[in-house]
């Protein structure tokens, strides 16, 4: 028969390591939480820096395409001469430009 002692003694060791393996389940409850919601938080900020990044990009390339365009369109031509001898290579054919009043 075991006695009262004993028995007491046996009590509180089941209840001390019943009650650190409980602990020690909760620490690492919290931990796994606080890593995934770091996790989240970083993302969320990583996220949050590309789409100003992007935004900063779009922009400056609008700001781009209003200073090339200024209202006035670039039209690249090329100057014929008429009076000379056709050109050797057929697939090339001369593009002909009325010459504007406008300038």
């Amino acid at each position: 028969m075991v006695g009262k002692f004993e028995s007491n003694k046996d009590l509180v060791q089941e209840l001390t390591t019943t009650g650190a393996q409980r602990v020690g389940n909760i620490a690492a409850l919290i931990t796994g939480t606080v890593a995934a919601v770091a996790r989240e938080i970083g993302e969320f900020v990583t996220d949050a820096i590309e789409m100003r990044e992007a935004a900063a990009a779009a922009r400056r390339d609008a700001q781009a395409d209003r200073d090339g365009a200024d209202g006035v369109e670039v039209v690249e031509t090329e100057t014929v001469d008429l009076d000379s001898a056709p050109a050797e290579d057929l697939d090339v054919a001369p593009t002909f430009v009325e010459p504007s009043d406008k300038a």
